[in-house]
């Protein structure tokens, strides 16, 4: 069975390409447009993985992030997505959970990569 992964994104052009790179690769794809719509699409599908970004309206992606913590997601896998690549902003994303924040622009491969890395059966 296909590894599902949430693409939360208010960018269509992002959206569009990730959704994109992500079927190539044969995972299964979900949108959310917005920190809210994320959190309510998380809980309906229960995917593996959240490709987050962290400019969303409404909830932005470190606040998304952190209440998936505190709410107990532990084994879903959260990379945030962000132009914001500053030290500090990598620094904040880690410290609410994300288990990788990747910067725009990105190496589509690095995040094809990275996502096959994260989705990887613990050993």
């Amino acid at each position: 069975m296909a590894s599902k992964i949430l693409i939360a994104d208010d960018e269509p052009n992002i959206v569009i390409s990730l959704e994109f790179l992500m079927q190539r690769q044969g995972y299964e794809t979900h949108v959310a447009r917005d920190g809210d719509e994320a959190l309510a699409e998380i809980e309906r599908v229960r995917p593996d993985l959240v490709l987050l970004d962290v400019m969303l309206p409404r909830r932005d992606g470190f606040e998304v992030c952190q209440k998936l913590r505190e709410d107990g997601w532990d084994d879903l896998k959260i990379v945030m997505l962000t132009a914001k690549g500053r030290d500090v902003e990598i620094e904040k994303g880690l410290a609410v959970g994300a288990d990788a924040y990747v910067t725009k622009p990105f190496s589509t491969g690095d995040l094809v990569a990275r996502v096959a890395r994260l989705l990887e059966p613990s050993a």
